[in-house]
């Protein structure tokens, strides 16, 4: 193996991420060593990396939480996994495991939850360790690049429709059909729901038409909570907002049918501007939901197995990350990018083969 890995590091909050070489880290006791394949970016490594949010990472950081590879060293101790398998680290890096929390299968808000790419280094690298407590473990028949998006897009979505508590037949709306909410409309699909998509941006309403969304709306030429309300008699049995931006929060819970819940997953800077007096006069829950557990990870993971749920995906290279970042914050992300590896490997398997022949 070789002694050095490529990295995308954060070395300061609002600067571009420096490609470096650095050591490939050793898996120390209950830890293991994993070869990323592949590595989605989400709306989170932006905000790590402009350090927007009140907790903040400690640069210089690696980000990526949604890195799926092989297992290629374990530590001591470790049973969970073995050399050879294929996992996902995922923002859920650990947890406690004897909180209140934990032990009621809420690990995600654990008082001690570490954060991979945030708290720990991420999967902008060849090379990254985990938990093998807390890996996600990829079904066969899932590629890589299928997968690196489920392990945060995915699952945020899937837990998300179900705190909405909606059942099959009924309205779920949702708010931005771009990386996260492409995949939140074939969760609600196979779930059984009837789903409203809204955004801005006529290519993503045509793509969530396409995806089976029974109704889309464009809220920059259209009043959505007035439409949906019209189309369904009073309202989104449940409402998810996806979206990073206060203006489709507040109309989240305009869009709320009167005992409906309003789930929010998107983080926008600032503070959510609640309609009190609809909240209370509708009777509305408005409820936030962070990523998911990892019950929740088996059963996100088996719909894509299933071929119910597919991420698109564009690849690009590590190289590139800077240039995706621009466009993320442009808005000019359709669906998810997932950052490619295996130019690496077969790089690295390359090197080795002149090696051998040069012998």
């Amino acid at each position: 193996m070789a002694k050095t890995m490529q990295a995308a590091v954060v070395t300061a909050f609002g600067q571009p991420l420096m490609l470096q070489e650095l050591a490939i880290p050793t898996p120390g006791p209950g830890q293991i060593l994993v070869k990323t394949e592949a590595c989605g970016v989400c709306h989170t490594d932006l905000h790590a990396a402009k350090g927007d949010w009140p907790v903040k990472p400690n640069p210089p950081f690696i980000p990526g939480h949604e890195a799926i590879g092989i297992v290629v060293a374990l530590g001591a101790g470790v049973t969970a996994v073995k050399e050879g398998d294929r996992v996902g680290v995922p923002w859920l890096y650990s947890a406690c495991g004897h909180c209140e929390h934990c032990l009621s299968a809420w690990e995600t808000v654990c008082g001690e939850a570490k954060f991979g790419g945030y708290t720990q280094n991420g999967g902008f690298a060849d090379y990254l360790l985990a938990d093998p407590d807390y890996v996600a473990h990829i079904p066969a028949g899932l590629s890589a690049f299928e997968a690196a998006p489920l392990i945060c897009a995915g699952i945020t979505t899937y837990k998300g429709l179900k705190e909405t508590q909606a059942r099959p037949g009924e309205w779920m709306a949702i708010s931005g059909c771009g990386g996260l909410g492409h995949m939140a409309i074939q969760y609600a699909k196979a779930m059984g729901l009837k789903v409203a998509g809204i955004d801005i941006d006529e290519g993503k309403l045509a793509h969530a038409t396409r995806l089976g969304a029974d109704l889309v709306i464009n809220a920059r030429t259209h009043d959505p909570a007035e439409m949906l309300n019209k189309q369904t008699s009073g309202g989104a049995h449940g409402v998810l907002i996806t979206a990073p931006s206060l203006g489709a929060f507040k109309q989240g819970v305009a869009m709320t049918r009167k005992r409906g819940t309003c789930v929010l997953v998107g983080l926008p800077p600032g503070e959510f501007p609640v309609p009190l007096f609809d909240v209370v006069a509708k009777c509305i829950t408005v409820r936030g939901s962070f990523v998911g557990t990892r019950q929740d990870m088996v059963e996100c993971l088996a719909f894509a197995a299933d071929g119910k749920v597919k991420a698109d995906v564009e690849l690009q290279p590590l190289a590139a990350i800077n240039t995706v970042f621009h466009r993320l914050e442009r808005g000019d992300v359709p669906s998810r990018v997932v950052l490619d590896f295996s130019d690496v490997v077969e790089t690295a398997k390359s090197a080795r083969s002149a090696a051998l022949v040069d012998a």
